[in-house]
């Protein structure tokens, strides 16, 4: 009965004021070093059907750009800014008093930027974060968020270890315990995603902004070792017979035209033997090439990734299930992306261990079935990550395809249909906050900090969602020195640690 009465106050709530249209509730759920062709709409054999529900509904995006790397993206995504504007441009670091505010590489969200939190909360929207933060030394509920619960520091945490995760602002009791074994984080954050939903409700009256920034699938590699059994035979075929497959299925679906191809191995970068396996410099290896206790091992940590993606997609499935319970399914702007390709790091084999300083270990026998459990720490390396950047070349790190490209997906069914067709206009993560403030009817604030903020460099994609147009321009990318300009259909590349001597190299996309 609370329920159905909520639902009726939200309903009413959200009718449109004269032709003044509605504002939305805005739910934004960001994975973490997601391939360009994991999700089952997008070509891959990871059971994704809650996330292509949305894409069947709603609309697929076959060029959103990210910034190569994971707290630059997220910077970018947060304020609408180009990340160097935003000031992480390399790394999110501890605040350097040897650098000034105003600098590209400070390491820190700059205080003259704004989040789409900052934007949207003053606009009357309820505003709540869960999961990985990764923007420097800066408390969320201090940029605009009421309610947060993850971690702030780091680029990865244990899943199985709840210490690891904070709930602010700080003081305030966490709503949810769990019985010892029981905390997965990628699961705990769809718990408090939820958790935050519900508090919504107790203003019917206010939209409501949810960030949900998963940390999976980023090593560790960790994930319920009963949804690991379910991928492990699957991933044995090996990632030259699953490119192809999931390169048929793009072919198939329309992602890919009759102008795209499979792309070769993609060359592992130049890096010390001990991480590359002997590899740095080389394509990756054919699959049958490698011994059968290698293939088992590889197998496993694939389908400890694959586990990971699984239960990012069971959340998706409990939110929706709750929007549509609490009927405000069809009002809420739902997007789901990724923050940069596929993760490579450092070789065909993977990595042991949270130095990454070392390579792989062969796992056997038991140690082969505990992957991905308590107490362990895995990646799984450059050739499954070509395949999870199918069919695109190159990695996370770097500005080819394979590192800039994410899915996209907008769901959105009160303000757009579903499209059969795929939408191939160029975008960027930094368009996402100026979109949202747009469908909010909200600007941004006057004054941050003390002082106004950087106005977007983003442009506003809702046009796109009904088939219209954005004005043509031209996307810079820049990490670590790996760079990139995409204008029309040219793209001109450099790249880093690879073998090849020529500086640019120019492509027709």
């Amino acid at each position: 009965m609370r329920l159905l009465l909520a639902a009726l106050i939200c309903s009413t709530a959200a009718a449109a004021v004269g032709d003044e249209p509605a504002r939305p509730n805005v739910l934004v759920i960001l994975a973490d070093d997601l391939g360009f062709s994991d999700l089952g709409c997008y070509g891959g054999e990871i059971e994704t059907p809650r996330i292509d529900a949305l894409a069947a509904g709603g609309v697929r995006f076959t060029q959103c750009y990210t910034s190569a790397r994971c707290c630059p993206s997220r910077a970018s995504l947060l304020t609408g800014l180009h990340p160097h504007e935003a000031g992480i441009g390399s790394f999110a670091n501890e605040r350097n008093p040897n650098l000034k505010r105003g600098e590209a590489y400070y390491g820190q969200l700059l205080d003259d930027t704004a989040t789409f939190a900052e934007v949207l909360r003053p606009a009357g929207y309820r505003t709540f974060a869960v999961g990985k933060w990764h923007v420097g030394d800066i408390d969320p509920t201090a940029r605009g968020f009421e309610q947060f619960y993850g971690y702030l520091r780091g680029y990865e945490q244990d899943q199985w270890s709840p210490d690891r995760y904070v709930r602010l602002p700080e003081g305030t009791p966490p709503e949810l315990s769990y019985a010892v074994g029981d905390f997965y984080a990628t699961d705990v954050f769809t718990d408090y995603a939820l958790e935050f939903l519900k508090q919504a409700e107790e203003t019917p009256d206010q939209p409501w902004l949810l960030y949900l920034a998963h940390s999976s699938p980023h090593f560790p590699v960790q994930a319920p070792r009963d949804t690991v059994d379910k991928y492990y035979e699957r991933y044995l075929a090996g990632w030259d017979v699953l490119r192809e497959r999931r390169f048929g299925r793009q072919r198939a679906s329309g992602l890919a035209t009759d102008s795209w191809t499979l792309t070769g191995r993609s060359v592992v970068p130049v890096d010390k033997p001990m991480l590359t396996a002997g590899y740095g410099g080389k394509p990756n290896p054919a699959w049958d090439t490698l011994d059968e206790d290698r293939r088992k091992d590889l197998a496993r940590r694939m389908a400890v990734f694959a586990a990971m993606v699984d239960h990012v997609d069971r959340g998706v499935g409990r939110l929706t299930d709750y929007l549509k319970q609490t009927g405000q399914f069809e009002d809420t702007l739902i997007l789901f992306l990724s923050d940069n390709g596929a993760c490579y790091e450092w070789g065909p084999f993977g990595f042991d261990g949270p130095s990454r300083k070392a390579g792989a270990t062969l796992h056997r026998g038991e140690e082969l079935f505990a992957m991905g459990g308590p107490g362990t720490y895995h990646a799984y390396g450059s050739g499954w990550t070509n395949l999870c950047n199918t069919p695109l070349r190159l990695y996370k790190h770097f500005t080819h395809e394979g590192g800039l490209s994410s899915p996209l997906i907008a769901h959105w069914p009160k303000r757009f249909a579903a499209r059969s067709d795929w939408e191939r206009t160029p975008v960027h993560l930094m368009d996402i906050a100026p979109t949202l403030a747009a469908v909010a009817g909200a600007s941004q604030p006057e004054e941050v900090r003390g002082q106004p903020p950087r106005p977007f460099s983003g442009v506003d994609l809702s046009p796109l969602f009904e088939g219209g147009e954005i004005a043509p321009r031209t996307l810079a990318f820049e990490h670590q020195k790996a760079r990139a300009l995409r204008d029309g259909r040219w793209k001109a590349v450099w790249s880093k640690r690879m073998p090849w001597q020529i500086a640019w190299e120019l492509y027709d996309i």
